[in-house]
């Protein structure tokens, strides 16, 4: 392979500035400079025979700004105050003000939850809802609240295996309950459980290396430098986690309400009373997890029973499954998470043979609960059957369909005489109606599983058993740490790692200008693109770890405040012949806004979008007949009140239906890790935002505030141009536009009825709604579409 940059380790860069006179560039390069970017991009321009632009003018810069930063365009009132405003230093404050902004975290929620591939749904043919908003919220938090990456890293990697990790901790780890989940009935779950595993694999190997690890699943990679033996060692530290592709997504969350949340609190200080502090922490796992327990999937030796669908334990009068290996140490009590019909039924467990000794079982009551049956003690590991009684059964009906078992010691304080009580508090609890949010747990030592390679990426045919490690071409292990996932995000994290930090500076970089300093953005190999500033990267890289500490504020601030950001976008003929995409950054960045910024800017300028945070994810206007899912009465409901326009990163995700007019502005319907959204240009676009119901009522609303702006249509287009892009209209554009609202109002005038249906009022005036047709190209036009 041979040695290639992004491999290479960081070194220390030496900032460039010994800039000589650029031709043709008027300024003093110290002059022009704001910061250390500015002088290696100098270096560069001077080296392509290219010169800066001057900085763009204020109202351009101030919008740049905002939909750079918060995702919307300033208000008439913010705008004015930075225009007016002539100190130096009032740039840095608006840039300061914006990154502190609660609306931080919502505009680049987006950006993160592409490559998380975060969506409502669990994909595949079922594709049925899926409770994980609490994540995308926690996501929003970490921005706002400047998270250092490393520890947003370890959080959502490995937060389960944090020392005595908090709720948010836990939820972070839902970046990799992300993937998709088939509950389609007859699936083999072991089969899924293996494609989200890798799914994992490959996500992480891309969001944090840039690197296409998927290549190397059937064979070693046959551009860079990983061999097919390291992808499976990459596997090894993903695969121990609980989650089996089961219906209830487990391992989960759950939130419990209030009154629970006593509950739980009372059992705590139980145990903590009864016990020692490893107890407490044992207990409250099991309570806030329902972890370690077993699903059907481990039982074999079936005898007039079954899986049901596939999913769960189902097992006719008379007949036996075998549960095998469980250790039994410690063990008193059988929680079994089951059904049954109006007869009930009984069962019982023998030790080690079908015929074995009976060490527990119980009856069956009617209805679906999680129940407690004591169990005889025993030690170490043993093979279980479970037989099932009910001879009032037909002979293929099932006893009882069981979702999951779990094998638990007593509840320390045995002999007390509130003792039946509190157990009585610890199986309600079990069986409370709660939230869950799907996390990751890691298996225990009894769980554990070996890793073997699949012969040509096939999971059916399991070769040699490997251990988790990482290549051998990039930063080796760190010393001390665990070889697990905690350890693995570790390494990731390590200093001599030479990709994570450039990665992410170049990400931050492309949303920012619209194209990274490597193009590529999900690859850094050998068939990606060659850095077209590889020492400003580098720089960024160094700083954003050491002097930076890992803040991605503190990166998105030394961008924004660099005289390189800050230039005018205009392109001259030469500029456009020597670089047309701007590759060496002579200009400054004009690009296309992505979905979830046309929109928002629409209803923030028309005074619509809600400022209400967090929650459950929302249904704004859609088109209907969208939606035809497939086993379940599940429909787009849309959303009341304020939540029709809530910002963007709070809408629903159905993944086999995405929200269309996302998916028409090159949004990702999130089913895999998507690093970059690659720019298209279509006629559907232009029909999303002339029709679809979000522009139209936009349109209304802002027509409505440009008619309040004065008596002349003239005057009301100039207000509602100003709103938009805080800046004043050249007379030709108003006199096109005034054209417009003439022809409209005349149509309007003599059709009234489609004033009304427009307006969606019965007293709409031809007058509003002629100017909602003048506002609707006004969200239209190619300079509102666009960040200049």
């Amino acid at each position: 392979w041979g040695d290639h940059w992004a491999y290479l380790p960081l070194k220390s860069v030496q900032v460039p500035r010994s800039i000589t006179r650029l031709s043709g560039f008027s300024g003093d390069p110290d002059d022009w400079a704001s910061n250390d970017i500015d002088y290696f991009v100098l270096n560069t321009l001077e080296r392509e025979k290219l010169t800066p632009s001057p900085q763009a003018d204020k109202a351009t810069l101030i919008r740049r700004l905002y939909l750079d930063i918060i995702g919307v365009p300033p208000t008439p009132e913010e705008a004015e105050k930075f225009l007016n405003d002539k100190r130096p230093e009032a740039y840095t404050e608006a840039v300061d003000t914006l990154l502190a902004s609660p609306q931080f975290g919502e505009k680049w929620a987006s950006w993160w939850l592409d490559m998380a591939r975060y969506a409502d749904t669990k994909g595949y043919e079922k594709d049925g809802g899926r409770s994980i908003w609490r994540y995308r919220d926690w996501v929003i938090k970490a921005l706002n609240d400047d998270m250092p990456f490393d520890r947003f890293t370890t959080e959502q990697l490995a937060g389960d295996l944090l020392p005595s990790p908090t709720d948010e901790q836990l939820i972070a780890t839902a970046f990799h309950r992300n993937t998709m989940n088939n509950d389609e009935g007859g699936t083999d779950d072991e089969e899924f459980r293996v494609a989200a595993l890798l799914d994992r694999v490959n996500t992480t190997w891309e969001v944090w290396q840039s690197t296409t690890m998927a290549c190397v699943q059937c064979h070693t990679h046959p551009y860079d430098p990983f061999l097919n033996e390291e992808y499976y060692k990459s596997v090894a530290f993903f695969n121990n986690t609980r989650d089996e592709d089961t219906p209830g997504e487990h391992p989960t969350l759950r939130m419990y309400e209030p009154d629970d949340q006593k509950k739980l609190a009372s059992i705590q200080e139980w145990v903590r009373k009864n016990s020692d502090k490893d107890q407490e922490v044992e207990v409250t796992k099991f309570l806030k997890t329902l972890e370690p327990k077993f699903h059907p999937h481990a039982f074999d030796s079936f005898v007039n029973g079954e899986l049901i669908d596939n999913k769960y334990l189902g097992i006719r009068s008379g007949g036996s499954a075998r549960l095998k290996n469980v250790k039994l140490d410690g063990k008193a009590n059988l929680i079994m998470n089951y059904w049954t019909n109006d007869t009930g039924g009984s069962f019982e467990i023998r030790k080690d043979k079908v015929d074995g000794e009976i060490i527990g079982g119980g009856r069956l009551e009617k209805g679906k609960k999680a129940a407690s049956f004591p169990i005889k003690p025993s030690q170490g590991k043993h093979d279980l059957y479970f037989l099932f009684k009910n001879a009032a059964l037909p002979g293929d009906r099932s006893v009882c369909g069981v979702e999951w078992f779990a094998f638990r010691e007593d509840l320390p304080g045995q002999g007390s005489s509130s003792y039946t009580k509190i157990n009585t508090v610890f199986e309600e609890l079990i069986n409370a109606k709660v939230e869950n949010t799907p996390v990751m747990i890691e298996n225990n030592h009894e769980q554990y599983r070996t890793t073997r390679i699949f012969v040509r990426g096939n999971w059916l045919a399991e070769g040699d058993s490997v251990g988790p490690d990482v290549p051998k071409s990039l930063n080796p292990f760190p010393e001390g740490q665990p070889y697990n996932r905690l350890g693995f995000s570790r390494w990731l994290l390590s200093k001599e790692n030479p990709l994570t930090a450039r990665v992410m500076v170049n990400r931050f970089w492309e949303q920012l200008f619209g194209s990274g300093l490597v193009e590529t953005l999900e690859d850094f190999g050998t068939q990606g693109a060659i850095p077209s500033h590889k020492e400003l990267l580098d720089y960024l890289a160094l700083r954003f770890m050491n002097e930076h500490e890992w803040s991605m504020k503190k990166v998105v601030r030394d961008i924004v405040m660099s005289s390189t950001y800050r230039q005018d976008s205009h392109v001259s003929t030469a500029q456009l012949e020597r670089d047309p995409g701007n590759k060496f950054l002579a200009r400054g960045p004009r690009v296309r806004l992505s979905f979830e910024q046309i929109r928002d800017q629409a209803l923030a300028v028309s005074g619509l979008l809600s400022t209400k945070m967090y929650g459950k994810s929302v249904m704004p206007f859609q088109p209907a007949g969208i939606w035809n899912s497939v086993y379940s009465n599940d429909y787009w409901k849309e959303s009341d009140g304020d939540d029709r326009y809530r910002r963007s990163v709070y809408t629903y995700v159905k993944r086999t239906s995405p929200y269309p007019s996302m998916m028409m502005f090159d949004g990702s319907s999130r089913e895999v890790c998507l690093s970059r959204r690659i720019r298209t240009n279509t006629p559907l676009q232009a029909l999303v935002t002339l029709n679809d119901s979000s522009f139209v009522v936009a349109s209304r609303h802002l027509a409505e505030k440009m008619i309040q702006q004065g008596p002349k249509s003239e005057e009301q287009i100039r207000a509602g141009y100003r709103m938009i892009l805080v800046r004043d209209i050249h007379d030709k554009k108003l006199n096109i536009l005034n054209g417009l609202y003439q022809e409209a109002l005349v149509e309007y005038q003599a059709k009234p009825l489609s004033a009304r249906s427009l307006m969606s009022n019965n007293d709409a005036s031809p007058q509003l709604a002629a100017m909602t047709v003048v506002a609707s190209a006004l969200l239209n036009l190619d300079e509102v579409l666009t960040k200049e």
